[in-house]
């Protein structure tokens, strides 16, 4: 049962459920499939959402991926569920990232492609008006698992780099997710069935011929859980108590680990949410409150 619920992330789109707005239009300025990075010779692409009205001087970052998939259905997901309407209509601007698709990346390399994407955001803020320091990250799904990873394993800016990018940091000031798988050693009071769930996001070609330590030890560091440092910014999860695919504890268990490590973190159940559920947009919403507070 539990292996054919973590079988069952990669098939799901969020997007089944989402509200649509019935009109592509909305408060903002687009800039679409942008190349962001390169990535064994895959263009990595981000579209840009800009507030028509005045900034309010904060960014987003909206990891794209539903599965551990970034196609374009993937970000149309987004769209239905109004994240860039409703925060650009507030003066956000969001960076619409995908970090790639399992099916040519590993988990290691798409949190690799999340952080050049939070570095790309960070070096077009004086373009376009937003403070770098102020930045915020979301994601659902597997996009919450990847901003959470990319949070509790931010990094910092590497002065002496030839790459002008590599010398911006990592590090933002929140992270609000929606049901995130956050860890892959106890998924639901059981260890998973690795070759048979999701091997092929620890390694490429999956687990054959990695010895258990190994999975295991790779399982452990794609796990936000067992990630979390002694400072993190604050965090926002909302997860359905009715979801089908990822348990509700892998929220609770996250929420729990980072108050006990003198963090801040909080947890909004959803009674009767799934994965995810039909007025998602009012939770869409309650996050972009929750950011301009913190942000």
């Amino acid at each position: 049962m539990m292996t054919s619920r973590i079988i069952s992330i990669f098939a799901f789109t969020l997007g089944a459920c989402f509200v649509s707005n019935g009109d592509d239009a909305g408060p903002f300025d687009r800039e679409r499939n942008l190349v962001y990075a390169e990535s064994h010779g895959v263009g990595l692409l981000v579209d840009v959402f800009t507030p028509k009205e005045k900034s309010n001087g904060l960014a987003i970052v909206d990891v794209v991926s539903g599965a551990w998939h970034s196609d374009a259905g993937k970000l149309r997901d987004h769209e239905r569920a109004q994240m860039f309407n409703i925060y650009c209509s507030r003066g956000f601007t969001v960076f619409g990232i995908r970090p790639g698709s399992v099916t040519k990346f590993t988990g290691a390399e798409m949190l690799d492609h999340v952080k050049q994407g939070i570095r790309y955001a960070k070096s077009r803020a004086d373009e376009l008006g937003f403070d770098p320091d102020r930045m915020g990250i979301v994601g659902a799904s597997a996009g919450g698992h990847l901003a959470l990873l990319a949070t509790v394993r931010a990094e910092d800016g590497k002065a002496d780099s030839k790459d002008a990018l590599k010398k911006l940091d990592t590090r933002l000031k929140a992270a609000a997710v929606f049901f995130p798988p956050t860890d892959f050693l106890d998924w639901d009071n059981e260890e998973p069935d690795y070759a048979s769930s999701i091997g092929h996001l620890l390694f490429n070609g999956g687990v054959n011929g990695h010895s258990a330590d190994v999975v295991t030890a790779m399982a452990k560091r794609l796990s936000p859980l067992h990630n979390i440092p002694q400072e993190t910014p604050p965090f926002l999860l909302i997860h359905g108590d009715a979801d089908p695919l990822v348990p509700l504890n892998q929220s609770q268990k996250f929420v729990d680990a980072v108050n006990e490590n003198s963090g801040s973190a909080s947890l909004i159940v959803k009674k009767g949410g799934g994965h995810p559920w039909m007025t998602i947009n009012e939770e869409v919403a309650v996050m972009a409150d929750w950011f301009e507070k913190q942000l």
